[in-house]
């Protein structure tokens, strides 16, 4: 024992993984209280600091249903979810996973990091976070460098307290698969086809959305470090 009476046991700090599937790779890890759409993450009130994956669909390059959608979608229409996660990672301390591009960043006033890497401070968002102790941070880092079999660029928004800097992840192009075949249109896709080019394999829904265990590492590390 310590002459301050602990027993210098390592403090295991609760991750509180917000917007993940019921039996994904949070579910089964070591203090993670993993929020699954039966719990409805955006209902969470703390006290852990958090991991979000909030859904992307109504926020990326083909929020509006993508080239071959007969119901054009509406922007940023998710049912609250991106906000409540945002919102929960200012108050309790943590990390929000999105794709490269996402229109979220730019409707929450996130700046967008630069694709090459490296963690940047969110200006807007830490002036009004600073008088409570805190700083957010954007990056960009793909996850094809943690064991993702595509490249699958990824934004992240941490806020941690001041004086604590995210950690060096692996910055820059990475290796990997394609998640689409890249068509801008059911006419290019034709034609492609026409001019005999064959389909090329696609990972699975589930393969696009996966998070790596590396990656998951990576961010329940970061939200981590965000408990005092």
């Amino acid at each position: 024992m310590s002459a301050d009476g602990s027993t210098g046991a390592a403090v295991v700090v609760v991750v509180a993984a917000l917007f993940v599937e019921g039996d994904g790779i949070y579910a089964s890890a070591p203090s993670v209280e993993a929020w699954d759409v039966a719990r409805d993450a955006r209902r969470y009130a703390g006290p852990w600091p958090v991991v979000a994956h909030p859904p992307c669909e109504r926020w990326g390059r083909y929020w509006s249903g993508g080239p071959s959608a007969k119901v054009r979608r509406v922007l940023g229409d998710d049912g609250g979810c991106f906000a409540a996660a945002k919102a929960a990672v200012d108050t309790w301390g943590g990390v929000l996973e999105h794709p490269e591009a996402s229109h979220a960043w730019r409707i929450f006033g996130i700046p967008a990091p630069p694709r090459s890497g490296g963690w940047v401070v969110a200006l807007e968002a830490s002036a009004r976070l600073e008088p409570f102790g805190r700083r957010a941070w954007t990056c960009c880092v793909e996850q094809g460098h943690y064991g993702h079999r595509a490249r699958k660029a990824t934004w992240l928004y941490a806020v941690l307290p001041a004086g604590v800097a995210p950690p060096s992840l692996v910055w820059g192009a990475s290796t990997g698969e394609r998640l689409d075949e890249g068509f801008h249109s059911a006419e290019e896709r034709r034609a492609a086809r026409a001019a005999g080019a064959a389909p090329r394999a696609r990972l699975s829904t589930a393969e696009n959305l996966a998070t790596p265990p590396a990656f998951a590492d990576v961010l329940l590390g970061i939200a981590r470090s965000a408990a005092r």
